[in-house]
């Protein structure tokens, strides 16, 4: 079939609710490109909406997954240990970001590690309750759907959802009410705290301590618009939970596995989950996600609560150990600083610039886990994102405001990263000219 008859069959036979960045067929992937079906060659800053962390066919992940396939494909974990799931507990380990995170389950998707946290929650408490931050993002599994608060396309139609999900505001500090009125009192800076004041209000008026089990948070912010929080939440969030006996649960998803310039985001503020939620990267690209929590709460759990047909795959946790030694021997944190750098650099003197400064509002993120927020009302972000497609860049935008957010592989070089800035540099030029995109952009669909 030609390429745009391969477009119109998914068209006809793929469900409808699938959202999608572009109606094109990707035929292969290298690094940081993408290439189509019809030959065109893509230089990709989505990496899979965060999952190909590493580029497209990783050599060293790809070789792995190869060896994997002619040794053992599925040792279902109910039946006995497997070793390469093993060696995967074994790489990651070390990188954890406090030592009292020793104990490992792993599964399929980031909404199902989702899941397992909320059952172990659940059980080692005894309680209830969960409370999310408004604007998360935890996936769209049923219990997942109302948890997530980022847009309601997720969950609308879908009820009743999930009992025992209550929420509080993130601080989105570019979004913030107070700070907007305060005469620049507040700021990212400066940030006032409300959504501090707001948690302790719920624990005294929606869900009581005791009935409350564990505050899910993504250290930051991910589908509601890459940001992150300012330097002293995370501690106070913390604070609460060591105060009302609550479990602090990280969801990582998104921003773990170096995206921030860390290995995990909620290194940034040198906070102790209870639990870690990971996903995407861990294996760039082989289905797998994790939770890993101490040993003394996993160790509640009673044999045969836990599992799942093709929980810990062995191939993708092969896959997984590859992706952790190659952020070893190819230095990739210091990559990401570098890179992430540079974009931001870019990013922020678009926001400065004469002809260019009216249509940002924001510029935010950390390592490359990157945003850019235009001012709403015009649908920019859109019109940039599909200048950037013209141009030959895979782009997403992100969050019910206008954004745009970054997401190029890890270790893309600085050859890479130059040509990719110089698009999105040009595009938002285009757009501040009132330049009309040729392509379409998402308009919002919900990708994720």
């Amino acid at each position: 079939m030609s390429a745009q008859a391969l477009a119109q069959f998914g068209l006809k036979h793929v469900a409808k609710g699938v959202g999608r960045l572009a109606t094109d067929v990707i035929e292969s992937g290298s690094g940081s490109y993408v290439t189509m079906v019809g030959g065109r060659r893509m230089l990709d800053f989505t990496c899979g909406i965060g999952v190909t962390n590493l580029g497209h066919c990783h050599p060293a992940v790809t070789k792995a997954a190869q060896s994997q396939v002619g040794k053992l494909v599925h040792g279902q974990i109910n039946i006995a240990f497997q070793k390469s799931y093993l060696n995967l507990v074994e790489a990651l380990l070390p990188m954890m970001p406090h030592k009292s995170l020793d104990t490992f389950f792993f599964w399929n998707s980031g909404a199902e590690a989702v899941e397992a946290a909320v059952k172990l929650a659940r059980h080692a408490k005894r309680k209830q309750n969960i409370i999310v931050m408004q604007g998360s993002y935890h996936g769209r599994t049923f219990g997942t759907m109302a948890m997530t608060r980022s847009k309601t396309i997720y969950g609308q139609n879908f009820g009743p959802l999930m009992p025992g999900v209550f929420s509080v505001p993130f601080p989105y500090c570019a979004q913030c009410s107070i700070a907007a009125k305060s005469e620049k009192r507040y700021s990212f800076e400066k940030c006032c705290m409300d959504p501090v004041l707001q948690l302790e209000l719920l624990l005294k008026r929606e869900t009581a301590p005791s009935d409350t089990a564990a505050i899910f948070i993504e250290p930051v912010l991910g589908e509601g618009g890459y940001v992150p929080p300012p330097s002293r939440y995370l501690r106070r969030v913390r604070q609460i939970c060591d105060e009302n006996n609550i479990l602090l649960v990280a969801d990582e998803v998104q921003s773990g596995f170096g995206r921030t310039g860390k290995m995990f985001a909620i290194e940034h503020w040198g906070v102790r989950p209870d639990i870690l939620i990971m996903a995407k990267g861990i294996a760039n690209g082989f289905p797998l996600s994790a939770i890993v929590s101490r040993k003394e709460l996993m160790d509640m759990q009673p044999p045969g609560s836990m599992g799942g047909t093709y929980a810990g795959n062995a191939v993708s946790c092969a896959a997984g150990v590859a992706v952790a030694k190659a952020f070893e021997d190819e230095r990739i944190l210091e990559n990401v600083n570098a890179r992430g750098a540079e974009l931001k650099g870019m990013l922020r003197s678009s926001s400065l610039n004469a002809d260019t400064a009216r249509l940002i509002h924001d510029v935010r993120g950390l390592g490359l886990m990157l945003a850019l927020e235009c001012r709403p009302g015009h649908g920019y972000a859109s019109k940039i994102q599909a200048k950037c497609m013209e141009k030959d860049l895979l782009v997403l935008t992100t969050s019910i405001h206008d954004t745009i957010r970054f997401i190029p592989p890890l270790n893309i070089t600085k050859e890479d990263m130059a040509k990719g800035i110089a698009i999105i540099e040009d595009a938002i030029k285009d757009v501040a000219m009132g330049e009309d995109p040729i392509e379409t952009g998402s308009k919002g669909q919900a990708l994720e």
